[in-house]
């Protein structure tokens, strides 16, 4: 699955004021939340998964992510935060850039697939860099959906 069948840009948020960890995993439920899941459980279950370790995967890029019954297809959403913030993650380093990740619980293949593809593209320095520089949502949109 690519990055483009995931995100939309109004489930992007440039220079997000957050200050900590829960606070992040808050906007991006607000951010994937919808009819079928509630804001409230979608939070719940990025936080239940943050419980078993740090989603903080270096170079100042996280990838919260949960399985959800009820989900029809992995949906995304982007954060760019204003300030780093501490995430625990792997390299030590603040995380400035989230992508949030829900996937269909009992897609196992289309998680790893997922998961692997978001974390691999996001990582990659001159994506990461081109993030970081991106003057609006539909500019991020495109950085995060092109193919290098």
């Amino acid at each position: 699955m690519e990055i483009a069948d995931l995100l939309t840009a109004d489930r992007i948020a440039l220079d997000a004021k957050l200050r900590d960890k829960s606070q992040v995993l808050r906007l991006l439920a607000e951010r994937l939340g919808g009819r079928a899941l509630t804001a409230a459980a979608v939070e719940a279950a990025l936080a239940a998964r943050e419980s078993l370790g740090s989603t903080g995967l270096g170079r100042g890029f996280a990838l919260p992510h949960a399985r959800l019954e009820g989900l029809e297809r992995p949906t995304g959403a982007f954060l760019r935060l204003a300030r780093p913030i501490d995430f625990a993650a792997i390299d030590g380093e603040p995380v400035d850039l989230v992508f949030g990740l829900l996937i269909p619980a009992g897609d196992d293949a289309g998680a790893i697939a997922s998961l692997a593809g978001v974390a691999r593209h996001c990582r990659e320095p001159a994506v990461a860099d081109r993030l970081r520089r991106a003057r609006g949502a539909a500019e991020a949109l495109a950085v995060l959906t092109t193919r290098l």
